[in-house]
């Protein structure tokens, strides 16, 4: 059978930091389908506004220059480029490519790790300007060190899309209090947590939220 998400009424503003928590199978992943539309709409509306960058968990890598990954076609804005780069914490992993961000990627990012895939397909997303960002479990791809790197440097704070919508599928409970939104999935149901996310753990008022 089709995975169907329940009717809900859900609404993240302009700017906002949502994050999306629940069990694996919950529905989490195919709730970010649904805002980037590659769920088809059984009732009701959906309705988003400006331009997605999505990052699934499984990331698109062609085959390219390091460098071409990033641009995806746009033009070169080298300090918005270097920026970026720095912000997806992959510098120092340039700086080890034999022609450095002009070195090959193989087929599928095969000569990449796979948090290299991840934060390389993030730095493509930024670098598109969108207005919204979708990031399908982004950190669980990464060490603890690298994780930190992009929450100070890309999500919250002065990060490089900290002033643009971002959504968010996590497990890192550390995440959840820097949220100005949280969204609970069970088993395709999605409910805004009506609560402030640090207590979103501690002392969930969801039952959604309890055994998570």
């Amino acid at each position: 059978d089709k995975f169907t998400l329940a009717p809900t009424t859900l609404c993240v503003k302009t700017g906002e930091f949502a994050v999306v928590v629940g069990r694996i199978g919950s529905g989490k992943s195919s709730l970010l389908s649904a805002i980037c539309s590659e769920m088809p709409l059984v009732s009701g509306t959906g309705c988003t506004y400006g331009r997605i960058g999505y990052v699934s968990q499984k990331p698109w890598i062609m085959n390219g220059t390091f460098r071409e990954n990033v641009l995806f076609g746009q033009a070169f804005d080298e300090k918005f480029y270097w920026r970026v780069v720095k912000a997806c914490a992959l510098a120092q992993d340039v700086k080890l490519f034999p022609a450095q961000d002009l070195s090959e990627i193989g087929p599928r990012g095969i000569n990449l790790s796979g948090g290299q895939k991840v934060r390389l397909a993030l730095a493509r997303a930024i670098y598109s300007r969108a207005d919204i960002y979708v990031l399908d479990d982004l950190l669980a791809a990464v060490d603890a060190h690298v994780e930190r790197h992009l929450i100070e440097n890309v999500l919250v704070g002065s990060g490089v899309i900290s002033d643009k919508t971002r959504i968010l599928v996590t497990h890192a409970e550390h995440v959840v209090p820097l949220a100005d939104k949280v969204i609970a999935l069970t088993n395709g149901v999605a409910d805004i947590v009506d609560q402030h996310p640090v207590g979103v753990y501690s002392e969930p008022a969801k039952i959604a939220v309890r055994g998570l």
